[in-house]
C-alpha cells in the first residue's frame, strides 16, 4: 500500500527532525566563545543547560495537545477520546528517569562523536529487554534474545570504532571511553522509564503528546531549579566551565550573547525535539510502530553522513559495520524478519503450487498425446 503525501511528510519530519536534535547539540558543544568576568575564550559545555532546553521543546508538546483538544471539541463529532481520570504525579517517577538520562547523554556527547551517541542509544533494547521480563513478568520470544544478543556485538563493534578513531579526533581515549560508558548507562536510565510508562502510565490510556508534554514539565521545573545548586557544586576536571563547577548557566548565557549561533543550536535542538515527539506520534498512528523504529534506526544514518560532511569525524569501516550488526539486533527484537519469512514463505508456496500445475499440465499433455 503507497504512503499518502501526509504520510510521506510525517515520516520525513520524523527523520529529519530527530537528526537535527543530535546535531544541534553536537554543534553546540563545537563553538568557543569567552565567558563572564573577561575570562578567555573556551568550549561551549554546559550538558545540563542543554537538557533544561530539551525538556522545554517536550514541555511545548503539552500546548500543542491542548491546541488539538480544543480544535477536536469545536468538531460536530470529536474524534479525541477522554482519557481516564489520573493524577498528572504518575509522570514524576519517568519524568525523574528522563531527566537523569538526558543529562548524562549531553554530558557523554561532550566526549564522543555524534554518531556514535546516536548507535549507542541502541543499547537501550537490551535494558529495555531484561527489566521487562524482570517487572512486567514478560516472556521474550527466541527473536528478541537473539535481537539483544546481536545488539551486545554491535555494541562491541562501535566501541572498537570509536578506539580506533579516538587517535584522530580531538577527544583523549579516557574521555571516549568514559564517554561511550556513559551513553550506556543512560540507556539503563531510559529502560527504567520505558519500564515505569507501560507499567504506571499507559494503562490510564493518555494521549502521548499529553504523556511527553507532563513529563516535559516535571523536568524543566526540577532541573531548572536544580542549575541554582549546580552553580555552586565543584566538579573538578569534570566540569568544562572555567569556575570548575558542576554548571554555570551565567557562563553559558554569557557565551551566547557574545557567539549568537550557539543560541541558534540550541533554539533548533529544543524546537527539533518537540516536532520530533509529533511527527512520532504521528507516524506510529498513522503508517506503523514499526515504521517508526525503521526511521529512528535511519537517523544514525543522517547523522553520521552530516557529521564525516561537516568534519566533526573521521570515516572508519567498523563503524558501519556496527550500525549494520544494530540495526540487524533492533530488527529482530522488533519483530521486523516476520514480513520477510511470511513473504519468502508465501512466494515459495506459490511457487510450488505453480510447479504442481506444470507437472499437472505436463500429465495431462502426455495423456492426450498418448491418445
Amino acid at each position: 500500500m503507497a504512503w499518502s503525501r501526509y504520510q510521506l511528510g510525517l515520516a520525513a519530519l520524523m527523520l529529519l527532525t530527530g537528526s537535527i536534535n543530535t546535531l544541534a547539540a553536537k554543534w553546540a558543544d563545537n563553538f568557543s566563545a569567552a565567558g563572564c568576568g573577561g575570562t578567555e575564550e573556551h568550549s561551549f559545555q554546559h550538558p545540563f543547560l542543554q537538557a533544561v532546553g530539551m525538556f522545554l521543546g517536550e514541555f511545548s508538546c503539552l500546548a500543542v495537545f491542548y491546541l488539538l483538544l480544543c480544535r477536536d471539541r469545536r468538531r460536530p463529532e470529536p474524534s479525541m477520546a477522554p482519557s481516564q481520570p489520573f493524577s498528572p504525579l504518575l509522570f514524576l517517577p519517568p519524568a525523574l528517569c528522563d531527566m537523569t538520562g538526558t543529562s548524562i547523554m549531553y554530558v557523554a556527547l561532550n566526549m564522543t562523536s555524534a554518531s556514535s551517541f546516536q548507535m549507542l542509544r541502541g543499547s537501550v533494547i537490551i535494558f529495555t529487554g531484561l527489566l521487562s521480563v524482570a517487572f512486567l513478568g514478560r516472556k521474550l520470544e527466541l527473536s528478541q534474545w537473539l535481537g539483544i544478543l546481536v545488539t551486545i556485538v554491535g555494541l562491541v563493534v562501535v566501541g572498537l570504532a570509536d578506539l580506533h578513531s579516538s587517535h584522530d579526533q580531538k577527544h583523549k581515549l579516557s574521555e571516549v571511553i568514559t564517554g561511550d560508558l556513559l551513553i550506556i548507562m543512560a540507556q539503563v536510565i531510559v529502560a527504567i522509564q520505558m519500564v515505569l510508562e507501560e507499567k504506571f502510565v499507559y494503562k490510564h490510556d493518555v494521549h502521548p503528546l499529553r504523556a511527553v508534554g507532563t513529563e516535559g514539565f516535571f523536568g524543566f521545573i526540577i532541573l531548572a531549579l536544580l542549575l541554582i545548586p549546580m552553580y555552586y557544586i565543584p566538579a573538578g576536571s569534570f566540569s568544562g566551565n572555567p569556575r570548575r563547577v558542576l554548571e554555570d548557566a551565567l557562563d553559558a548565557f554569557c557565551q551566547i550573547s557574545r557567539q549568537p549561533l550557539i543560541a541558534l543550536a540550541l533554539l533548533g535542538n529544543i524546537s527539533s525535539i518537540a516536532f520530533f515527539n509529533f511527527a512520532g506520534i504521528s507516524v506510529t498512528k498513522e503508517i506503523s510502530a514499526t515504521t517508526r523504529m525503521v526511521l529512528d534506526s535511519l537517523r544514525t544514518v543522517v547523522i553520521w553522513a552530516v557529521s564525516l560532511a561537516l568534519g566533526w569525524e573521521l570515516f572508519h569501516g567498523l563503524q558501519i559495520l556496527g550500525f549494520a550488526i544494530l540495526l540487524m539486533g533492533a530488527a529482530l527484537y522488533n519483530g521486523l524478519h516476520r514480513p520477510v519469512l511470511a513473504r519468502l514463505a508465501r512466494s515459495r508456496a506459490d511457487g510450488s503450487e505453480a510447479e504442481r500445475e506444470g507437472l499437472l499440465n505436463a500429465e495431462n499433455a502426455a495423456i492426450n498425446s498418448e491418445r
